[in-house]
């Protein structure tokens, strides 16, 4: 009789959507983990028959997805403004849903002191919404990038961390010089760490000048570092832009050699045809953030025309004080809907591929499309499990469609990294879940 193989884990599922190689979902399948890293995906029975495993969760009205990226947010500036009050209240009542014993009242009002402590605490409530939104890697823009490092790390989150470039003084380096020698000692210190990768995060390109860009370029790739920066958000950065240059910001980043498959675009709402040949040309990733530019009015990317032509595409939710949810999900819903809007055509941007943008897309564009963003053998077990036991969900209909039109992140009951159980039964394991509600209470201050 032949003796089975060990595992760490067996995760059973009512239903597996792996994104790839196939956009598909398989009914009655399961994934075995082993060392952090996914093993095997089969039929239930087939696994249980070949693994011995460590530990088994079965979850009988669920689909197990690979976990969500955000391909774009700022997640230490949550507390910055005194908007991030609904998203600090937001919490709470999650908290209070989720049975946090001492869930503080929702604040009145919030006290946004710009230090280091601020940036901190809000990327601690950044990180848990994250994880309770099934989010299990992140690109985020900081002003103080080593304290988002320093959360996500402890946290045992994935995260690609954006280190500002800015030719002015701002609070973490004076001028271009003091920014890039910042970013360096930044990049040693982490460079060999297994959660937390670095990018370098310039300004708008109509910010910054010709030499400056040409300096990130050149330290980027001597660092072989990833380059993420807003381009062509709005007709009105353009207009600067060509007033400035004299020619469109994208067409000038590619005359001084920053565009190549290292290179993100945040945004894109602004593109005109030959601009999407030279995306697709050069492989450029794309990061689109669909209900933060709804809400400011600016509109969204042309997200069937990059698809069609072959751009990489990632979701993010942008300023989190504009959204008040970090909730890739809710993006991929936006992004559906809007696909159709754009086209005029029912399904222009299909459920199973409003997913791969939320997670394999994502993965791309954060360049970790190697390691996570789909459930394929070898890759990291980096997952996350919905409930689709709701009696409006009955009888079954296609799984990808109910969990983009009909789920919301409250039906998500576990999340994984590596192997490793972050969000068990809807109870955050990340961090202490009362003293997050403390910080949100001392963050307030009531009349």
């Amino acid at each position: 009789m032949q003796s089975s193989e060990s595992a760490d884990l067996l995760i059973e599922a009512r239903w597996v959507l792996p994104v790839a190689p196939r956009a598909t979902a398989l009914a009655h399948h399961a994934v075995a983990i082993s060392r952090g890293h996914i093993a095997a995906l089969g039929p239930a029975a087939e696994l249980r028959a070949r693994f011995s495993a460590r530990e088994r969760v079965t979850l009988a009205s669920h689909a197990l997805l690979p976990g969500f990226v955000n391909a774009d947010t700022d997640a230490g500036q949550l507390l910055a403004t005194g908007r991030a009050l609904a998203a600090v209240d937001a919490y709470a009542k999650l908290a209070d849903v989720r049975g946090v014993a001492d869930a503080p009242a929702a604040p009145r009002c919030i006290q946004a002191p710009a230090d280091v402590e601020l940036t901190r605490e809000g990327a601690q409530l950044a990180i848990a919404e994250m994880l309770r939104s099934g989010i299990t890697a992140f690109a985020s823009r900081a002003g103080r990038p080593e304290e988002v490092a320093r959360v996500a790390t402890f946290a045992r989150i994935r995260a690609s961390i954006g280190m500002p470039v800015e030719e002015r003084a701002t609070d973490w380096a004076d001028g271009l010089t003091g920014h890039l020698a910042q970013a360096e000692a930044l990049w040693d210190e982490y460079k060999a760490d297994p959660w937390v990768g670095l990018h370098f995060a310039p300004s708008g390109a109509h910010e910054l000048s010709d030499a400056a860009l040409a300096r990130v370029r050149t330290v980027a790739d001597e660092l072989d570092a990833r380059i993420a920066m807003p381009v062509h958000e709005t007709d009105e950065e353009i207009e600067r832009h060509g007033a400035r240059h004299g020619v469109r910001p994208l067409r000038r980043l590619d005359a001084l050699g920053l565009l190549s498959p290292s290179f993100s675009a945040v945004h894109l709402n602004r593109l005109d045809d030959p601009e999407i040949e030279l995306l697709a040309r050069k492989g450029i990733a794309a990061a689109a953030c669909p209900q933060s530019s709804l809400r400011r009015g600016i509109g969204c990317c042309g997200l069937s025309r990059l698809l069609e032509r072959g751009v990489p595409l990632g979701l993010g939710t942008g300023n989190a004080t504009s959204i008040f949810a970090l909730d890739i999900l809710a993006e991929a819903r936006a992004a559906a809907l809007i696909a159709s809007t754009q086209s005029r055509t029912a399904d222009a941007l299909s459920a199973q591929q409003a997913l791969e943008l939320a997670t394999l897309g994502g993965a791309a564009t954060l360049g970790l499309k190697a390691l996570i963003g789909s459930i394929e053998p070898g890759k990291a077990a980096d997952l996350v499990a919905l409930d689709l036991s709701a009696p409006a969900w009955r009888p079954e209909h296609d799984p990808a469609e109910i969990i983009v039109y009909g789920a919301s992140r409250d039906r998500i009951t576990h999340v994984w990294i590596n192997g490793t159980a972050r969000v068990a039964a809807g109870r955050l394991l990340a961090f202490d879940e009362a003293e997050l509600c403390a910080l949100a209470q001392r963050r307030s201050a009531v009349p």
